[in-house]
């Protein structure tokens, strides 16, 4: 039957979205502990934009319990998509299309968007568009003040377990150039920052800390090179950096985390910042964008641009909102799927399988 696959006559209100100059979509991403609603026009222009953080919530446990962090999206998800139609001052009239993120994520909290996205494209008859959560980080650089951006352009993603380097070479596709072959850089931070019993979040704890301190500790005999075909490796330098905290304490001896933070931050962006550009002067690509969580680290957004210009390669980065997960990036990457013909999904659409 043809509900299975599309609701009523979405295929054709989708075809005909492929030519208009105009498309309005409302993205929902509950990929994670972030409950988002956003409504974006033409993949750029940003209408209304919620969020609901679940830090708090997690903080105590010291990291994300998926089954909570669920439970938390099926609350808020409903009111949270309410007030984002009531900031943009429409209505599921004024919507063309309903992007979700449908992986990779946490399964559990991923079913509650893809759900609630599909109950809305069948009660509305609006077109649904699947939405891979990483790639839509990619277009959170089309956000906003940077909605002049263009492919082709060098990805660099680092979100959560992901650190992966694309090439963009249009609005939809991306070739994979190098990335991590165990840790991401973001995990690598999340757990130095447990070890040291800092808050959750870990991450942001420690370029807090690294902004008072000097990167005077080298956790390697020899230094990291880079490598030929750009892969990444962040477990040796997490269990470095956690055999040196242990040494200090074993000794008896004072540790200084400021240092310590600054020290860790350096080594773990220095290598990604130098084969990224690597990366994309190899492959004659003049810009690089930042994607992801980490792209908020205030080592990495200062010191990337810096040493792409020495190779004339000029850095876009999003403003923080647009670095961590949000639904406008989902909406965003579902525009350009839309102008390409692609990503349509319908009632058969599953969480979590890519």
């Amino acid at each position: 039957m043809n509900i299975c696959l599309y609701t009523s006559n979405t295929k054709e209100k989708f075809d005909k979205l492929i030519g208009r100059d105009n498309i309005t979509i409302l993205g929902i991403e509950t990929s994670c502990d972030e409950t988002a609603v956003s409504i974006v026009r033409n993949g750029t222009t940003v209408l209304s934009d919620i969020l609901f953080s679940q830090i708090d919530t997690h903080s105590i446990f010291g990291g994300v319990v998926p089954e909570i962090a669920s439970r938390a999206h099926a609350e808020k998800i409903l009111p949270l998509i309410d007030s984002a139609l009531k900031d943009a001052k429409l209505t599921f009239n004024d919507i063309d299309a309903i992007a979700v993120t449908y992986a990779p994520g946490l399964v559990g909290a991923l079913l509650v968007g893809v759900s609630v996205a599909k109950s809305l494209s069948f009660a509305y008859n609006i077109p649904l568009i699947k939405v891979n959560h990483i790639e839509g980080h990619i277009c959170a650089n089309f956000l906003g003040a940077n909605s002049n951006l263009v492919p082709p352009f060098c990805a660099v993603v680092v979100s959560g377990g992901h650190t992966a380097i694309y090439n963009v070479k249009d609005y939809v596709t991306y070739e994979y150039l190098g990335g991590t072959t165990d840790d991401a850089i973001g995990e690598a931070f999340d757990k130095v920052a447990r070890f040291l019993n800092l808050p959750y979040p870990g991450g942001p704890q420690i370029d807090k800390l690294a902004q008072s301190g000097q990167a005077n500790i080298n956790f390697f005999k020899n230094q990291k090179s880079i490598s030929s075909e750009f892969k990444l490796s962040y477990s040796g330098l997490k269990t470095a950096v956690i055999n040196y905290i242990h040494g200090m304490r074993q000794r008896g001896e004072d540790i200084n985390l400021p240092d310590l933070c600054a020290s860790f931050t350096a080594t773990a962006c220095d290598l990604l910042i130098d084969t990224v550009v690597a990366a994309a002067k190899k492959h004659k690509l003049k810009t690089i964008a930042l994607a992801g969580g980490v792209a908020a680290n205030t080592y990495l957004r200062t010191n990337l641009p810096i040493v792409a210009s020495k190779q004339n390669i000029s850095v876009v980065i999003p403003p923080h909102k647009y670095c961590t997960d949000n639904a406008a990036m989902i909406a965003s990457r579902a525009y350009f799927a839309i102008k390409k013909g692609q990503d349509i999904a319908g009632l058969d659409l599953n969480a979590g399988i890519v």
